[in-house]
């Protein structure tokens, strides 16, 4: 007998219209994102940067340790060796459209060459754009080193 009350009773619908009414005068959560933004994480993953030293040297020593870790294989390097003897990357590319931003790359560094910045803005309208090169890398790492170095030291007390 109860089912057939709450049947005719039309339960489900008004407990329904509740559900929305109630919703509907809650505060909203809505951001408008070009003028505010949100508070990142220091430890989101976006473009990918290599690093240089104090003396700007570049830190990667050609270990391929990243190019061999990469589970979508959007890592490529060649080895070469410097005019002081030691060995140094005369490529080194990402496939932006391979990646699947892991962080598998940044964690394997012996060095800290490569880490993935807080650069979420970036785009390409061709496959090519998105094809970083060893000098767009070092680039991007030579304009934001001081914001990677402060998500660096923000996140060491977690690692």
């Amino acid at each position: 007998m109860p089912r057939f009350i709450r049947t005719f009773a039309l339960s489900e619908l008004v407990y329904g219209l509740w559900v929305t009414l109630k919703s509907f005068f809650a505060k909203k959560d809505t951001v408008m994102f070009p003028e505010e933004r949100i508070p990142q994480s220091v430890r989101f993953r976006g473009l990918h940067a290599q690093r240089r030293y104090e003396d700007g040297e570049e830190r990667c020593i050609a270990c391929k340790l990243c190019e061999s870790v990469c589970p979508a294989m959007a890592i490529t390097i060649d080895v070469s060796e410097a005019n002081d003897g030691t060995r140094r990357t005369s490529t080194y590319d990402i496939d932006l459209t391979k990646c699947i931003f892991c962080g598998f790359c940044e964690e394997a560094c012996p060095v800290d060459a490569i880490v993935e910045t807080q650069i979420y803005q970036y785009h390409g309208e061709k496959k090519g754009d998105l094809y970083y090169t060893k000098p767009m890398l070092l680039a991007i790492g030579d304009r934001y080193e001081s914001e990677i170095t402060q998500c660096k030291e923000a996140d060491a007390p977690y690692r």
